[in-house]
């Protein structure tokens, strides 16, 4: 089944007066405000901000429109493009030079863990048109899911609960459910324990 972007950059009348496709811009003048003032936040204040004040970090991340739940570790070497699109559960971690490009909505459920150098890419270009625009998808990583350190996630993926995606590798395909993934290609290497399945009650057979 193809993926449907979230975002189409043809959709939206950007172009103006310029002819070649690679020379226009992919997001409303807006948006690119917001981006600025942003990244101005991000540098003065996120960027240089101690380590243990992941507090403070979440405080930005908020003043953007993110949705960000309690005890989430938002390392000050972390990056999130568009902090309006992310949205977290409580105890996500996103370690130093993790980068979330989110174009589209992104979301984090309940311990998810965003390795050091991890890249998250939630958008792509359509080659295939002469336009060549710009396509962002919704991306979903589910509850305890850790991608790796160096780890890629190719634009449009859904991550599933518990799956892993370890140490540099590189997925465009969608992770099955409590499954360890490695390579570049990722390819599934094994299963991974379910702790909370595991302590689950048995069942009364005579239920």
């Amino acid at each position: 089944m193809p993926r449907v972007a979230a975002y189409d950059s043809s959709a939206n009348n950007l172009a103006g007066d310029v002819v070649d496709p690679y020379q226009r811009p992919a997001y409303s003048l807006g948006n690119r405000a917001r981006r600025l003032l942003w990244n101005v936040v991000h540098l003065l204040l996120y960027r240089t901000s101690p380590t243990p004040l992941h507090a403070w970090r979440s405080v930005l991340l908020r003043c953007f429109g993110a949705t960000v739940g309690p005890n989430c570790h938002f390392y000050p070497g972390s990056r999130v493009w568009a902090p309006w699109n992310l949205q977290c559960a409580d105890n996500v971690t996103a370690g130093n030079g993790a980068e979330l490009y989110n174009p589209a909505p992104m979301h984090f459920g309940s311990h998810v863990i965003v390795s050091q150098g991890a890249y998250l890419c939630g958008a792509t270009h359509d080659y295939n048109r002469p336009e060549f625009p710009l396509l962002a998808y919704e991306m979903h990583f589910g509850a305890y899911s850790w991608i790796c350190a160096k780890a890629a996630v190719g634009p449009g993926v859904q991550v599933a609960e518990g799956a892993v995606l370890g140490m540099a590798a590189v997925t465009t395909r969608s992770l099955d459910a409590w499954t360890v993934y490695a390579g570049n290609p990722a390819v599934a290497l094994k299963p991974r324990v379910n702790p909370r399945a595991a302590t689950q009650p048995a069942m009364d057979p005579a239920a």
